[in-house]
C-alpha cells in the first residue's frame, strides 16, 4: 500500500497545498526570483544521509507535481526500502524554479513520515525473536494521524486503535470517573451487548498495578494494558494472566529497553514516541548540474 492509498488523495492534495501556499507565502520564492533565471532547466538528487527506512514517497511526488513550474519528483527505491548513507533516493528533473522551491516542503514531509518508520524498524527488530508486536498510540501530530500510522506500518509495526470509534479503551480517568474497575467494565461490556449487531469492539482496560489486573481479569476483557510496570512485575502479570487475554505493556518504554519488555513475554507493546518523538531521516537534496 502507498501512501496515497492509505491516506486518500483528498487529504494528500490538501495537506501537499497547504504545505507549499505556507512557505511561499504573497511574494513566492524571492531568493529563485532575485537570484536563478527562470528559464534554466536542471536535475537533482535526493541522497540519504543515515540509515533509514523510506516512507512517504507520495508526498513528495506530489509537490512536485503542485508547485510551480512543476518538477518531476522520480523515485528510484519503493517505501519500506532500508536506506543506507550516500544512497540515492530520488532523481528530481525540470525547471530549477520548481526543483528548489519543491525541495523544503518535499524533503518536510518525507522525512518526517521516513523517521517514524525508521524508528518503528528499529523496535521491531529489538524484540525479534519474541511473540510481542510492536504498536503506535493515538499520540500523533493533529491532521496527520492516518499518514503517521501508515509511516508505522511500513516500518513493520502495527496499528493501535486509530481514533476513539474503533476500541473501547478504558483508562484510568475512565475508572475514576465510573468508580472503579467493575463499574467501568460492566458498564463496557453491557454497552457492547447493545450495540452488538450495529458495532462490534474489543474491550481494553488500564491497570496500575498486579491487584488490578486480578481484578480486570474477573471480567474477561480482551486486553489489558499495563501502564508503567516493572519488568519483574511485567513477567508476574503475564505468569497472572496465562492466555486468558492478550497482554499489552505501555509506558517507559524506550528502544534501548523494549527487548526486556518483550522478554517478559507480553503479547503487545505500545510506544507513543514513534509517532511523537520519532527524529526526522536526514536527507540531502543535491543539485548534479543546470
Amino acid at each position: 500500500m502507498s501512501l496515497r492509498e492509505a491516506v486518500g488523495s483528498r487529504w494528500l492534495e490538501i495537506h501537499v497545498s497547504e504545505a507549499l501556499r505556507e512557505d511561499l507565502g504573497r511574494a513566492g520564492d524571492i531568493t529563485c526570483e532575485a537570484t536563478v533565471p527562470e528559464t534554466i532547466i536542471g536535475q537533482a538528487d535526493l541522497v540519504a544521509k543515515q540509515v533509514g527506512v523510506l516512507a512517504g514517497a507520495d508526498w513528495a511526488i506530489l509537490t512536485g507535481e503542485r508547485t510551480e513550474p512543476p518538477v518531476n519528483w522520480e523515485f528510484v527505491v519503493e517505501d519500506g526500502t532500508r536506506l543506507k548513507p550516500g544512497q540515492v533516493v530520488a532523481h528530481v528533473r525540470g525547471p530549477l524554479w520548481g526543483i528548489l522551491i519543491s525541495e523544503r516542503t518535499a524533503i518536510n514531509g518525507l522525512a518526517r513520515l521516513s523517521g517514524i518508520a525508521g524508528m518503528t524498524n528499529a523496535a521491531v527488530k529489538a524484540v525479534r525473536g519474541t511473540r510481542a508486536r510492536v504498536l503506535d498510540t493515538r499520540k500523533t501530530t493533529p491532521g496527520w494521524r492516518v499518514a503517521e500510522k501508515y509511516a508505522v506500518r511500513i516500518g513493520g509495526g502495527a496499528n493501535h486503535r486509530v481514533g476513539l470509534y474503533d476500541e473501547i479503551l478504558i483508562k484510568e480517568n475512565h475508572i475514576e470517573a465510573a468508580g472503579g474497575i467493575g463499574n467501568a467494565m460492566e458498564r463496557a461490556l453491557e454497552w457492547r451487548r447493545k450495540r452488538a449487531l450495529e458495532l462490534n469492539v474489543p474491550i481494553e482496560i488500564e491497570v496500575k498495578s498486579l491487584e488490578e489486573l486480578k481484578e480486570a481479569l474477573v471480567f474477561s476483557p480482551e486486553r489489558i494494558l499495563l501502564d508503567n510496570f516493572s519488568l519483574e512485575d511485567l513477567k508476574l502479570a503475564v505468569k497472572t494472566a496465562g492466555e486468558r487475554c492478550e497482554l499489552e505493556a505501555s509506558g517507559g518504554i524506550t528502544l534501548q529497553n523494549i527487548a526486556d519488555v518483550a522478554a517478559s513475554g507480553v503479547r503487545r507493546i505500545s510506544l507513543g514516541a514513534l509517532t511523537h518523538s520519532a527524529p526526522p531521516l536526514d536527507l540531502s537534496l543535491l543539485v548534479k548540474h543546470v
